[in-house]
């Protein structure tokens, strides 16, 4: 599989381009500010204008779906991600979350005052996805995996290959952790718990570099 995945780096965050049968399935999109590589990268990738089967957002924070509305517009894609954050969406929304960490508190200090500069772009996502569903119908032998913690409607795209896209639920900035921004403690952990249970060999992160799972080590027992 690792063959068919294009990371792209946007600045502190990733977005991943799948490739499947006759197209390909874009995960995650970066910040507003970021559109012009993006488009770049997948026009370069034979994914723009006509290739694009499905935009997938792993949660409603602004530098996932922050090309969403653009993506809709100008190539006609179809957004989906879990109903529980399209209002992140749809409203243009910042969650309030605890910081796990000291580093964590000042990124998103920082954050605050950054986002009062950029101007996000509403939408109404296309597709609501749910736990358990497949992406078959879309040629992506993947299914979603409903995670909530980072956010309510925060989700993960597990393939047949044992390949994990997580979103923000798990993170690599410095080393392979769950998130460090949590909007419930005890739903982070069950979800943590619950990918324990999975078959997962490599994980894509929202942030951070690609880790085996079985690198993963979470000190309160979660795993």
């Amino acid at each position: 599989m690792e063959d068919k995945i294009k990371i792209i780096t946007l600045d502190f965050v990733n977005a991943y381009l799948v490739k499947v049968k006759d197209g390909f399935v874009l995960i995650d999109t970066g910040m507003p500010q970021h559109w012009e590589r993006l488009e770049k990268e997948l026009i370069a990738a034979g994914c723009l204008p006509s290739k694009l089967k499905l935009v997938v957002v792993t949660h409603g924070d602004q530098d996932h779906l922050g090309n969403c509305a653009k993506l809709q517009e100008k190539y006609k894609a179809k957004i989906a991600m879990h109903e529980a954050d399209a209002f992140m969406a749809e409203g243009g929304v910042l969650l309030k979350r605890k910081a796990r960490t000291l580093s964590a508190k000042i990124r998103m200090l920082l954050f605050k005052l950054r986002r009062q500069k950029i101007s996000l772009q509403k939408f109404k996502p296309d597709i609501f996805l749910r736990d358990g569903q497949d992406l078959g119908k879309y040629g992506f032998g993947a299914k979603i995996i409903h995670l909530p913690g980072h956010t309510k409607g925060s989700i993960g795209i597990l393939t047949e290959e044992g390949d994990l896209f997580a979103g923000d639920t798990l993170v690599n900035s410095k080393k392979p952790d769950m998130a460090v921004f949590v909007n419930d403690s005890q739903e982070l952990k069950n979800s943590i718990e619950k990918l324990g249970k999975l078959n997962i060999k490599k994980v894509y992160p929202g942030h951070g570099k690609t880790f085996s799972f079985s690198d993963l080590n979470i000190k309160d027992g979660s795993k």
